[in-house]
Protein backbone atom coordinates (compact mmCIF):
# COMPACT_ATOMS: atom_id res chain seq x y z
CA UNK A 1 0.00 0.00 0.00
CA UNK A 2 0.99 3.61 -1.26
CA UNK A 3 0.78 6.76 1.10
CA UNK A 4 -2.83 8.14 1.55
CA UNK A 5 -0.62 11.44 0.88
CA UNK A 6 0.86 10.25 -1.81
CA UNK A 7 -1.92 8.11 -3.62
CA UNK A 8 -3.77 11.64 -3.74
CA UNK A 9 -1.05 13.62 -5.74
CA UNK A 10 -2.10 13.56 -9.33
CA UNK A 11 -0.34 11.20 -11.90
CA UNK A 12 2.24 13.44 -14.12
CA UNK A 13 0.49 13.93 -17.05
CA UNK A 14 3.38 14.59 -19.61
CA UNK A 15 4.74 10.39 -19.39
CA UNK A 16 1.45 9.43 -20.09
CA UNK A 17 1.14 11.79 -23.30
CA UNK A 18 4.32 10.58 -23.80
CA UNK A 19 3.21 6.95 -24.35
CA UNK A 20 0.37 7.81 -26.41
CA UNK A 21 2.67 9.64 -28.85
CA UNK A 22 5.28 6.71 -29.18
CA UNK A 23 1.93 4.55 -29.89
CA UNK A 24 0.81 6.75 -32.73
CA UNK A 25 4.45 7.07 -34.66
CA UNK A 26 4.75 10.07 -36.71
CA UNK A 27 2.56 12.14 -33.87
CA UNK A 28 4.00 15.89 -33.54
CA UNK A 29 4.26 16.54 -29.80
CA UNK A 30 3.54 20.15 -28.88
CA UNK A 31 3.49 18.81 -25.05
CA UNK A 32 6.76 18.82 -23.29
CA UNK A 33 7.67 22.53 -22.40
CA UNK A 34 11.56 22.36 -23.45
CA UNK A 35 13.68 24.43 -25.85
CA UNK A 36 14.66 22.73 -29.45
CA UNK A 37 17.77 24.31 -29.81
CA UNK A 38 20.96 22.43 -27.81
CA UNK A 39 23.26 24.53 -25.49
CA UNK A 40 26.15 26.61 -26.15
CA UNK A 41 29.12 24.78 -27.52
CA UNK A 42 30.77 25.71 -24.70
CA UNK A 43 29.03 23.54 -22.24
CA UNK A 44 30.05 20.50 -24.00
CA UNK A 45 33.76 21.96 -24.10
CA UNK A 46 33.65 22.76 -20.40
CA UNK A 47 32.73 19.41 -19.60
CA UNK A 48 34.98 17.85 -21.72
CA UNK A 49 37.70 19.39 -20.26
CA UNK A 50 36.91 18.23 -16.48
CA UNK A 51 35.87 15.38 -17.15
CA UNK A 52 40.03 14.96 -18.14
CA UNK A 53 41.47 17.45 -15.79
CA UNK A 54 39.03 17.90 -13.08
CA UNK A 55 39.74 14.55 -10.44
CA UNK A 56 37.36 15.71 -8.05
CA UNK A 57 34.11 15.69 -10.23
CA UNK A 58 33.85 11.76 -8.83
CA UNK A 59 33.75 13.67 -5.02
CA UNK A 60 30.41 15.02 -3.17
CA UNK A 61 30.65 18.86 -3.58
CA UNK A 62 28.97 21.28 -0.99
CA UNK A 63 25.20 20.61 -0.97
CA UNK A 64 24.24 24.38 -1.70
CA UNK A 65 26.65 24.40 -4.42
CA UNK A 66 30.25 24.92 -5.50
CA UNK A 67 31.55 28.31 -5.07
CA UNK A 68 32.78 28.89 -8.84
CA UNK A 69 28.57 28.66 -10.00
CA UNK A 70 27.33 30.41 -6.93
CA UNK A 71 29.50 33.29 -7.45
CA UNK A 72 28.23 33.65 -11.35
CA UNK A 73 24.87 33.45 -10.32
CA UNK A 74 25.00 35.96 -7.66
CA UNK A 75 26.59 38.41 -10.56
CA UNK A 76 24.20 37.31 -12.84
CA UNK A 77 21.18 38.12 -10.17
CA UNK A 78 22.73 41.21 -9.09
CA UNK A 79 23.25 42.51 -12.93
CA UNK A 80 20.14 41.28 -14.60
CA UNK A 81 17.39 40.83 -11.67
CA UNK A 82 18.46 43.87 -9.49
CA UNK A 83 18.69 41.00 -6.85
CA UNK A 84 21.56 41.53 -4.00
CA UNK A 85 21.94 37.32 -3.41
CA UNK A 86 25.00 37.90 -0.85
CA UNK A 87 25.06 40.17 1.98
CA UNK A 88 21.70 41.50 1.69
CA UNK A 89 19.95 38.84 4.01
CA UNK A 90 19.46 36.00 1.32
CA UNK A 91 21.49 33.37 -0.33
CA UNK A 92 21.50 31.60 -3.47
CA UNK A 93 21.35 28.14 -3.37
CA UNK A 94 21.81 25.57 -6.24
CA UNK A 95 19.51 22.43 -7.15
CA UNK A 96 18.84 20.20 -9.24
CA UNK A 97 16.54 22.18 -11.57
CA UNK A 98 14.05 24.97 -10.46
CA UNK A 99 11.54 22.01 -9.21
CA UNK A 100 13.78 20.84 -6.39
CA UNK A 101 14.05 24.16 -5.74
CA UNK A 102 10.15 24.88 -5.11
CA UNK A 103 10.54 21.51 -3.05
CA UNK A 104 12.55 22.39 -1.04
CA UNK A 105 10.98 25.72 -0.43
CA UNK A 106 7.88 24.14 0.15
CA UNK A 107 9.65 21.91 2.96
CA UNK A 108 11.10 24.54 4.37
CA UNK A 109 8.25 26.69 4.94
CA UNK A 110 5.32 24.62 5.49
CA UNK A 111 3.86 22.14 8.58
CA UNK A 112 1.36 19.36 7.56
CA UNK A 113 -1.99 21.24 6.83
CA UNK A 114 -0.97 24.21 5.76
CA UNK A 115 -2.07 26.36 2.88
CA UNK A 116 0.47 27.93 -0.28
CA UNK A 117 -1.99 29.50 -2.74
CA UNK A 118 -1.59 28.68 -6.58
CA UNK A 119 -3.05 30.89 -9.20
CA UNK A 120 -5.00 28.86 -11.33
CA UNK A 121 -4.31 27.33 -14.14
CA UNK A 122 -0.95 26.75 -12.30
CA UNK A 123 1.91 24.87 -12.94
CA UNK A 124 0.92 21.16 -12.13
CA UNK A 125 4.27 20.41 -10.50
CA UNK A 126 3.83 23.24 -7.95
CA UNK A 127 0.50 21.83 -6.95
CA UNK A 128 1.86 18.31 -6.99
CA UNK A 129 4.92 19.43 -4.47
CA UNK A 130 2.91 20.75 -1.99
CA UNK A 131 0.72 17.72 -1.62
CA UNK A 132 3.94 15.42 -1.19
CA UNK A 133 4.69 18.11 1.66
CA UNK A 134 1.39 17.39 3.06
CA UNK A 135 0.57 21.00 3.00
CA UNK A 136 -2.59 21.93 1.21
CA UNK A 137 -2.60 24.17 -2.45
CA UNK A 138 -5.64 26.85 -2.40
CA UNK A 139 -5.84 27.33 -6.20
CA UNK A 140 -6.80 31.23 -7.14
CA UNK A 141 -8.56 31.36 -10.29
CA UNK A 142 -6.80 34.26 -12.55
CA UNK A 143 -8.65 37.02 -14.34
CA UNK A 144 -10.43 36.12 -17.93
CA UNK A 145 -6.66 38.11 -19.19
CA UNK A 146 -4.89 35.02 -17.27
CA UNK A 147 -3.44 38.22 -14.68
CA UNK A 148 -3.70 37.60 -11.21
CA UNK A 149 -6.71 38.89 -8.79
CA UNK A 150 -5.37 40.94 -6.06
CA UNK A 151 -8.50 40.91 -4.16
CA UNK A 152 -8.84 37.48 -5.00
CA UNK A 153 -5.67 36.38 -3.33
CA UNK A 154 -6.39 38.11 0.01
CA UNK A 155 -9.83 36.53 0.33
CA UNK A 156 -8.39 33.35 -0.03
CA UNK A 157 -5.74 33.73 2.78
CA UNK A 158 -6.54 32.35 5.80
CA UNK A 159 -4.16 31.45 9.35
CA UNK A 160 -2.59 28.82 7.50
CA UNK A 161 -1.50 30.39 4.75
CA UNK A 162 2.00 30.31 4.73
CA UNK A 163 2.90 31.38 0.97
CA UNK A 164 2.00 33.02 -2.43
CA UNK A 165 3.30 31.43 -5.91
CA UNK A 166 3.84 33.71 -8.89
CA UNK A 167 5.35 32.25 -12.11
CA UNK A 168 5.78 35.11 -14.46
CA UNK A 169 6.48 34.57 -17.71
CA UNK A 170 3.48 31.98 -17.06
CA UNK A 171 3.35 28.42 -17.41
CA UNK A 172 1.02 26.93 -19.02
CA UNK A 173 -0.71 31.04 -20.10
CA UNK A 174 2.40 32.82 -21.17
CA UNK A 175 0.83 35.54 -19.47
CA UNK A 176 3.63 38.15 -17.71
CA UNK A 177 3.04 39.65 -15.04
CA UNK A 178 3.63 43.19 -14.66
CA UNK A 179 6.14 45.10 -12.32
CA UNK A 180 2.64 46.18 -10.52
CA UNK A 181 0.98 43.70 -9.82
CA UNK A 182 3.86 41.79 -8.83
CA UNK A 183 5.00 44.52 -6.10
CA UNK A 184 1.34 44.45 -4.92
CA UNK A 185 1.48 40.83 -4.32
CA UNK A 186 4.87 40.94 -2.48
CA UNK A 187 4.03 43.76 -0.38
CA UNK A 188 0.73 41.81 0.36
CA UNK A 189 2.90 38.93 1.78
CA UNK A 190 4.93 41.19 3.73
CA UNK A 191 2.19 42.71 5.59
CA UNK A 192 0.66 39.48 6.36
CA UNK A 193 3.74 37.67 7.52
CA UNK A 194 4.08 34.84 4.73
CA UNK A 195 6.59 34.02 1.82
CA UNK A 196 5.86 35.25 -1.39
CA UNK A 197 7.57 32.38 -4.25
CA UNK A 198 8.67 34.16 -7.34
CA UNK A 199 9.09 31.04 -9.90
CA UNK A 200 11.24 32.67 -13.20
CA UNK A 201 12.24 30.13 -14.96
CA UNK A 202 11.32 31.98 -18.12
CA UNK A 203 12.36 35.28 -17.05
CA UNK A 204 13.88 35.41 -20.75
CA UNK A 205 11.37 34.49 -22.67
CA UNK A 206 9.80 37.79 -23.56
CA UNK A 207 7.75 39.18 -26.66
CA UNK A 208 5.92 43.03 -27.70
CA UNK A 209 7.92 44.17 -25.81
CA UNK A 210 7.10 42.90 -22.42
CA UNK A 211 9.72 43.64 -19.63
CA UNK A 212 10.32 40.56 -16.88
CA UNK A 213 10.20 41.82 -13.13
CA UNK A 214 11.89 40.32 -10.24
CA UNK A 215 9.73 40.68 -7.05
CA UNK A 216 12.98 39.84 -4.83
CA UNK A 217 14.86 43.12 -6.03
CA UNK A 218 12.58 45.07 -4.23
CA UNK A 219 13.74 47.20 -0.79
CA UNK A 220 12.98 44.57 2.22
CA UNK A 221 12.11 41.75 0.36
CA UNK A 222 14.69 39.43 0.70
CA UNK A 223 12.88 38.45 3.90
CA UNK A 224 10.48 37.03 2.41
CA UNK A 225 10.57 35.98 -1.13
CA UNK A 226 11.69 33.29 -2.38
CA UNK A 227 13.23 33.37 -6.05
CA UNK A 228 13.25 30.66 -8.39
CA UNK A 229 15.36 30.68 -11.71
CA UNK A 230 16.47 27.61 -14.18
CA UNK A 231 19.09 26.98 -16.84
CA UNK A 232 16.60 24.46 -18.57
CA UNK A 233 14.76 26.55 -20.80
CA UNK A 234 16.75 29.44 -21.78
CA UNK A 235 19.94 27.67 -22.43
CA UNK A 236 18.80 24.31 -23.23
CA UNK A 237 20.02 22.81 -20.53
CA UNK A 238 16.75 20.80 -19.12
CA UNK A 239 18.47 17.14 -19.32
CA UNK A 240 21.42 18.69 -16.57
CA UNK A 241 18.91 19.51 -14.37
CA UNK A 242 20.27 22.59 -12.45
CA UNK A 243 18.49 25.31 -11.00
CA UNK A 244 18.83 28.07 -8.51
CA UNK A 245 16.96 29.74 -5.90
CA UNK A 246 17.52 33.06 -3.50
CA UNK A 247 16.32 32.03 0.05
CA UNK A 248 16.09 34.41 3.05
CA UNK A 249 19.12 33.69 5.09
CA UNK A 250 16.95 31.84 8.21
CA UNK A 251 15.61 29.53 5.97
CA UNK A 252 19.26 28.36 4.60
CA UNK A 253 19.95 25.85 7.27
CA UNK A 254 16.37 24.30 7.07
CA UNK A 255 16.73 23.80 2.81
CA UNK A 256 20.45 22.47 3.79
CA UNK A 257 18.77 19.66 6.02
CA UNK A 258 16.41 19.12 3.08
CA UNK A 259 18.59 19.41 0.28
CA UNK A 260 21.31 16.80 2.03
CA UNK A 261 18.69 14.32 2.60
CA UNK A 262 17.46 14.00 -0.85
CA UNK A 263 20.72 15.11 -3.40
CA UNK A 264 23.56 15.50 -0.99
CA UNK A 265 24.94 17.39 -3.61
CA UNK A 266 24.14 19.07 -7.28
CA UNK A 267 25.98 16.99 -9.83
CA UNK A 268 29.64 18.46 -9.57
CA UNK A 269 29.41 17.90 -13.99
CA UNK A 270 26.27 20.00 -14.38
CA UNK A 271 27.44 22.32 -12.44
CA UNK A 272 30.40 22.61 -14.61
CA UNK A 273 27.81 22.52 -17.57
CA UNK A 274 26.12 25.81 -15.86
CA UNK A 275 28.78 27.49 -15.05
CA UNK A 276 29.82 27.42 -18.38
CA UNK A 277 26.48 28.35 -19.87
CA UNK A 278 26.48 31.39 -17.63
CA UNK A 279 30.23 32.88 -18.63
CA UNK A 280 28.45 32.78 -22.55
CA UNK A 281 25.52 34.90 -21.50
CA UNK A 282 22.22 36.01 -21.92
CA UNK A 283 22.83 37.21 -25.08
CA UNK A 284 23.25 33.87 -26.51
CA UNK A 285 19.87 33.13 -25.25
CA UNK A 286 18.24 36.39 -26.53
CA UNK A 287 19.63 35.68 -30.08
CA UNK A 288 17.49 32.22 -29.66
CA UNK A 289 14.30 33.67 -28.18
CA UNK A 290 14.00 35.86 -30.49
CA UNK A 291 13.31 33.12 -33.09
CA UNK A 292 10.58 32.03 -31.85
CA UNK A 293 8.39 35.32 -32.21
CA UNK A 294 7.25 34.99 -35.56
CA UNK A 295 6.42 31.09 -34.66
CA UNK A 296 4.15 32.27 -32.24
CA UNK A 297 2.52 34.67 -34.18
CA UNK A 298 2.17 32.18 -37.06
CA UNK A 299 0.94 29.85 -34.85
CA UNK A 300 -1.99 32.52 -33.54
CA UNK A 301 -2.48 33.38 -37.38
CA UNK A 302 -3.16 29.61 -37.60
CA UNK A 303 -5.77 28.93 -35.14
CA UNK A 304 -7.46 32.52 -35.51
CA UNK A 305 -9.85 30.55 -37.64
CA UNK A 306 -11.32 28.67 -34.63
CA UNK A 307 -11.94 31.90 -32.68
CA UNK A 308 -15.72 31.75 -32.26
CA UNK A 309 -15.09 28.29 -30.79
CA UNK A 310 -11.65 29.27 -28.99
CA UNK A 311 -10.56 31.59 -27.34
CA UNK A 312 -6.68 32.42 -26.34
CA UNK A 313 -5.30 35.53 -24.60
CA UNK A 314 -2.12 37.02 -26.72
CA UNK A 315 0.73 35.07 -24.54
CA UNK A 316 3.79 38.02 -23.98
CA UNK A 317 6.04 34.92 -22.76
CA UNK A 318 7.44 31.88 -22.37
CA UNK A 319 6.57 29.73 -25.66
CA UNK A 320 2.93 27.87 -24.68
CA UNK A 321 -0.58 28.61 -26.04
CA UNK A 322 -3.31 28.05 -23.99
CA UNK A 323 -6.25 26.95 -25.97
CA UNK A 324 -10.02 27.72 -23.95
CA UNK A 325 -12.17 26.04 -26.16
CA UNK A 326 -16.29 25.79 -26.10
CA UNK A 327 -16.61 21.83 -26.23
CA UNK A 328 -18.46 19.13 -23.78
CA UNK A 329 -15.56 17.50 -24.53
CA UNK A 330 -13.14 15.68 -21.71
CA UNK A 331 -9.77 17.30 -22.10
CA UNK A 332 -7.61 14.29 -21.61
CA UNK A 333 -10.19 12.08 -24.40
CA UNK A 334 -9.76 15.58 -26.78
CA UNK A 335 -5.84 15.20 -26.44
CA UNK A 336 -6.04 11.09 -27.00
CA UNK A 337 -8.17 11.99 -30.24
CA UNK A 338 -5.57 14.30 -31.37
CA UNK A 339 -3.61 12.04 -31.28
CA UNK A 340 -4.95 8.70 -32.69
CA UNK A 341 -6.17 10.95 -35.67
CA UNK A 342 -4.23 14.23 -36.29
CA UNK A 343 -1.03 12.86 -35.40
CA UNK A 344 -0.76 15.66 -32.95
CA UNK A 345 0.05 15.61 -28.95
CA UNK A 346 -0.85 18.72 -26.91
CA UNK A 347 -1.68 18.69 -22.55
CA UNK A 348 -4.93 18.83 -21.08
CA UNK A 349 -5.23 21.96 -19.26
CA UNK A 350 -7.14 19.63 -16.49
CA UNK A 351 -3.49 19.49 -15.45
CA UNK A 352 -2.68 22.66 -14.97
CA UNK A 353 -6.06 23.19 -12.61
CA UNK A 354 -8.14 24.35 -15.50
CA UNK A 355 -11.25 22.91 -14.73
CA UNK A 356 -13.78 25.30 -16.44
CA UNK A 357 -14.58 24.36 -19.89
CA UNK A 358 -12.35 22.09 -22.08
CA UNK A 359 -8.70 23.88 -22.14
CA UNK A 360 -5.59 22.56 -23.92
CA UNK A 361 -1.76 23.62 -23.75
CA UNK A 362 0.54 23.76 -27.00
CA UNK A 363 4.13 24.56 -26.59
CA UNK A 364 5.83 26.19 -29.87
CA UNK A 365 9.41 25.80 -28.44
CA UNK A 366 10.33 22.48 -28.50
CA UNK A 367 10.92 21.68 -31.91
CA UNK A 368 11.85 23.77 -35.09
CA UNK A 369 9.81 26.02 -36.85
CA UNK A 370 8.73 24.18 -39.58
CA UNK A 371 7.47 21.31 -37.35
CA UNK A 372 5.67 23.68 -34.81
CA UNK A 373 3.66 24.88 -37.51
CA UNK A 374 2.95 21.16 -39.56
CA UNK A 375 1.69 20.40 -35.83
CA UNK A 376 -0.29 23.81 -35.09
CA UNK A 377 -1.94 22.81 -38.45
CA UNK A 378 -2.85 19.55 -37.45
CA UNK A 379 -3.96 20.97 -34.22
CA UNK A 380 -5.95 23.74 -36.23
CA UNK A 381 -8.13 20.67 -38.66
CA UNK A 382 -8.82 18.47 -35.36
CA UNK A 383 -10.32 21.04 -33.26
CA UNK A 384 -12.10 22.43 -36.49
CA UNK A 385 -13.47 18.78 -37.05
CA UNK A 386 -14.47 18.02 -33.40
CA UNK A 387 -15.66 21.12 -32.03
Amino acid sequence: MISARIAKVQDPVIPIIGRWTRESPGTISLGQGVVHYSPPDQVFAAVSEAAVGDRTLDRYGDVVGEPTLTDLIAEKLERENAIQATGDGASVICSAGANMGFLNAILAIGDVGDEIILLGPYYFNHHMAIEIAGCRPVVVPTTSEDQPDLQAIKRAMSDKTRAVVTVSPNNPTGAVYSSETLREINALCAQRGIFHISDEAYEYFLYDGAEHFSPGSLPGASAHTISLFSLSKAYGLAGWRIGYSVVPDPLVDAVRKIQDTNLICPPKVCQVAAAAALQVGASWCHDRIAKLAPVRQASLDALASLSDRCEITVPRGAFYLFLKLQSDHHDLSLVQSLIRDEGVAVLPGSAFGHTDGCSLRASYGALDADSVLEGIGRLQRGLARIL
